[in-house]
């Protein structure tokens, strides 16, 4: 067996230490280097520190049962042991692995913020829940705020699932396209075992009785009789946002097709 002052050392014990310093100290150790508790720029330290407490704990608690039953020396070199014994016959021994699980989880649930760590990442993420929400030409043009109210399922402490009403709010942004996606993280049903999945919440434009959407541009189709095509005609009709626009066709000749820019206003004519 290899020397052991090393692995004294990295759990800072003089070499006459008893298992029971062993443990305290390991358990002091990894929740001070646990890397999840650590930011970016000292997680490489963290993890290697982790490693090493780790390695030193379970070399050191290893030799030191094996040696309370005879089996190594001091010097690391093995001797005959008089009766065959199994580590489960020492009262209150556990393996070094098993050990180190209790240890762990133990140092889990002192830590909230360690527990979830942990936790989340063990636990499986369903794919985003999406949703439509509808807006009118006129919310898109100018922006509005929407609040949205639904149900989802959520775990109670006991693991039962129960329902919890949900809000969220929505700020809508001029010119927003339909499709534009919205997400909440973690705002979907729970279940056991798992992560809460993201809602995913899908713009979609209302059908207007008179505007339709191109790209940038606001479309309006007009039927324009023969007679006023040819001889001249004038058209009123509202904007989108309320104002009302007349357009005169008289040095024109209006034809199927024929469109009508209005530059600087949300509004375009398309005469059939």
């Amino acid at each position: 067996m290899a020397n052991s002052s090393h692995f004294y050392d990295v759990l800072n014990l003089p070499k006459d230490a008893s298992l029971q310093d062993i443990r305290k100290a390991y358990k002091e150790l990894v929740k001070k280097w646990h890397p999840d508790k650590h930011p970016p720029s000292s997680k490489l330290e963290a993890e290697a520190r982790f490693k090493a407490i780790t390695q030193a704990y379970e070399a050191l608690h290893d030799q030191d049962c094996r040696s309370m039953f005879g089996v190594y020396n001091d010097g690391g070199e093995r001797t005959e042991s008089r009766r065959q014994y199994r580590a489960e016959d020492l009262p209150g021994y556990a393996t070094p692995r098993r050990d180190f699980k209790n240890i762990y989880y133990a140092n889990m649930a002192a830590s909230p913020a360690y527990s979830t760590s942990f936790s989340n990442s063990m636990r499986r993420k369903p794919p985003s829940v999406e949703r439509k929400l509808e807006c009118t030409l006129e919310e898109l043009c100018r922006g509005c705020r929407k609040e949205i109210k639904f149900t989802r399922d959520v775990v109670t402490k006991d693991g039962s699932i129960v329902k919890k009403q949900e809000s969220q709010t929505i700020r809508v942004k001029p010119g927003w396209k339909k499709g534009t996606k919205i997400t909440f993280e973690g705002m979907g049903d729970e279940r056991p075992g798992c992560l809460p999945a993201d809602v995913t919440y899908l713009i979609a434009e209302k059908e207007h009785p008179f505007f339709k959407r191109v790209g940038n541009d606001l479309v309006l189709k007009v039927e324009v009789p023969l007679v006023n095509a040819l001889t001249g005609w004038t058209f009123s009709f509202r904007l989108i946002g309320g104002e009302k626009m007349s357009c005169t066709f008289y040095d024109e000749i209006i034809y199927p097709g024929y469109e009508k820019v209005i530059s600087g206003q949300v509004g375009c004519l398309c005469g059939q």
